[in-house]
């Protein structure tokens, strides 16, 4: 059980101990009347999204009828380990919730298929891209906010880099790149950018949607599918208005035959490649 960031731990933990609640016939509402917790913590506990104190894991264990002790020993010890703290640790309040999760499952995924109806993504954003995103932001961001956030999203990066690079498949729409928000010199910028992480990174891919095609199903909102290394299973988070969710585990299934189906609808990556430059030629 042991390998792993804290987060994929964290999340290995809650798909153990959701298993053990289901094979002791037990619904989340039953165990948090008993435990004197709402459900909400125990689906907190189960999607990776609550840390587990060392009482609070005996007392699932014994309600959910495991006695044997080495499979006590083995939880806590992966209860331990989930609270070990990592590069994103330091910038304490900005990095919270989901996008806490996030980060730490992307720091220890191994590739990325992505799709972006809104924006660039940040694995593929340039500094100055980050700054004025963020300076659109509701409610409005202080200074030291903004550039706080840009330097996570800039360190999120180097995943992307190094000897075994997260492999990023990304599928953008292609209002994405012709949104011009941030004024022209930094459009020109960011687009050179994706041509440039196109040419030199082989790990890297990026087809375009073309306006042309019709309305498909996965169009109305960005999500990220993560893949870890066996025997972890992949993981959904859906962006909204509200904020970045994560999906149920039983959705990730769903989610890569609709990314399949926008991939497939997407001009290929050579041909996004050339709409790409063909698009840094026609800012004025």
């Amino acid at each position: 059980m042991a390998s792993g960031n804290p987060t994929v731990r964290r999340r290995r933990l809650g798909l153990i101990l959701r298993l053990m609640r289901t094979d002791a016939g037990l619904t989340g509402e039953e165990v948090g009347k008993r435990l004197e917790r709402s459900d909400s913590w125990v689906s907190r506990v189960e999607t990776a999204r609550q840390a587990l104190r060392p009482r609070d894991l005996r007392d699932l264990l014994s309600l959910y009828g495991v006695t044997n002790p080495d499979i006590h020993r083995e939880l806590e010890m992966l209860a331990r380990d989930s609270k070990e703290r990592r590069w994103w640790s330091h910038f304490g309040s900005s990095i919270t919730g989901p996008y806490a999760s996030y980060i730490g499952f992307e720091d220890e995924g191994t590739s990325l298929l992505c799709f972006d109806a809104a924006v660039i993504n940040g694995l593929l954003q340039t500094e100055e891209y980050a700054k004025a995103l963020n300076s659109q932001a509701i409610p409005r961001l202080t200074a030291e906010e903004s550039d706080r956030l840009v330097e996570i999203r800039l360190t999120r990066q180097r995943r992307l880099v190094g000897d075994k690079p997260l492999k990023l498949w990304a599928v953008m729409d292609e209002a994405v790149l012709r949104r011009c928000f941030a004024g022209p010199e930094v459009q020109r910028t960011q687009l050179l950018h994706l041509v440039d992480v196109t040419l030199r990174s082989p790990h890297v891919s990026i087809q375009i949607l073309p306006l042309v095609h019709a309305l498909h199903p996965g169009m109305t909102a960005s999500f990220t599918i993560i893949e870890f290394p066996p025997p972890d299973q992949p993981i959904v988070f859906n962006e909204a208005v509200n904020g970045m969710s994560v999906e149920d585990d039983t959705d990730a299934h769903r989610y890569r035959l609709v990314f399949d189906e926008l991939r497939a609808a997407s001009l290929s990556k050579a041909e996004s490649l050339k709409l790409i430059r063909d698009m840094v030629h026609q800012i004025v």
